[in-house]
């Protein structure tokens, strides 16, 4: 019997095992893969979340966020012009081989029971809820799925594919990599850039590129370089470093915190548009916010309903404006070119414009 199961290793799941943790609750950490383990992700933690993430890192941890490579600018190639807009503070590109096992590491240090190739197959809610997995049952007073948005427990409602997207991704050897993340757009996608320290591997610069493709017109890293000109020449000098990662399909929906007083967070809830680079941040943002909200159930003061909808209500407030302007971007970037071209001249005539547009996506 558990104060709180939290269901996904990830940062969300951490993020809730480790606040929970640290204020006394009893939790249990599940996490169907294995770390350490690439994943398709940008790996870029915006600086809103890096004080965060730095008080969730145990503190034999800190040096891996120290090390971490800065992004001070994102540079935009859209219908062949270059938009610039800085990143104050700079960000920090973190690769997820690193960053979950620091996270997990951390959420044992902290009393989090954690343990990875568990299957969920079931969340029941009676008195308690009964959590059935691969390893046999267990119960707790609250559930936190953080599972991501391919797992068996995610409902379909929770979004629907408009066509079918995949997303890629690897890392590559590239010469003297610019400081900066770089978004190549084109019409069924995008492809993002920027240099990653591997701790495991730092002799030699690497650089992470992550796309989001249309199926019907990509399936590997390759086929999406020849879609921008200026992608494929740069790629032309690449040397790649590790194999190549897929995942599919993406949805996109409006996100749902809570479903049958199970919180969602992460990608549980709600997948936001991968070119916004929020990702990270908002899993380690909701899995606090989550655990924050349970903490007046366990110590007995509220219900359960109240703190969900408490978690809900904060969720709405704060992160759901991500999802709404990463949206209303999302769908002027599939306008036909000529339509959007005021919009991309205005950026391009107006940086502060161009970095309005980026921290709206915050």
């Amino acid at each position: 019997m558990y104060d709180l199961i939290v269901i996904g290793g990830g940062p969300a799941g951490t993020s809730t095992a480790i606040t929970a943790a640290r204020k006394s609750a009893r939790v249990l950490l599940l996490e169907r893969g294995g770390f350490p383990r690439h994943k398709v992700c940008g790996e870029f933690v915006s600086s809103e979340s890096l004080n965060l993430l730095a008080r969730l890192l145990h503190l034999p941890k800190a040096n891996f966020l120290r090390e971490a490579v800065r992004i001070a600018e994102a540079r935009l190639f859209l219908d062949g012009r270059t938009l610039l807009a800085p990143i104050k503070p700079a960000a920090a590109s973190l690769a997820r081989l690193d960053l979950d096992k620091a996270l997990w590491d951390s959420a044992q240090a902290c009393g989090v029971e954690a343990s990875q190739r568990v299957v969920v197959q079931n969340i029941e809610r009676q008195a308690v809820f009964v959590v059935t997995t691969s390893g046999g049952n267990c119960a707790s007073r609250a559930v936190v799925n953080a599972s991501g948005r391919w797992s068996n427990l995610r409902q379909a409602s929770n979004g629907q594919a408009e066509a079918k997207w995949i997303g890629l991704k690897a890392h590559f050897a590239e010469h003297s990599p610019a400081p900066s993340v770089d978004l190549y757009f084109f019409d069924g996608g995008y492809c993002g850039v920027q240099p990653v320290l591997l701790r495991t591997d730092s002799r030699q610069p690497r650089i992470n590129a992550c796309a989001m493709v249309r199926a019907d017109l990509a399936s590997t890293l390759a086929e999406v370089f020849d879609l921008h000109p200026a992608l494929r020449e740069r790629a032309v000098h690449w040397q790649p470093l590790i194999d190549p990662v897929s995942v599919a399909p993406l949805l996109f929906g409006k996100p749902r915190p809570v479903h049958d007083g199970v919180l969602m967070v992460g990608d549980a809830a709600g997948f936001v548009d991968p070119f916004v680079g929020d990702g990270i941040s908002l899993a380690l943002r909701s899995g606090a916010m989550a655990a924050e909200c349970l903490l007046p159930f366990l110590s007995g003061t509220v219900s359960l309903e109240n703190a969900a909808r408490r978690y809900a209500e904060e969720y709405e407030r704060k992160l759901a404006p991500v999802f709404r302007s990463s949206s209303k971007i999302r769908r002027m970037l599939r306008w036909p070119r000529v339509a959007r071209a005021p919009i991309v001249s205005l950026l391009s005539n107006f940086p502060a414009t161009t970095g309005y547009l980026v921290r709206s996506t915050r």
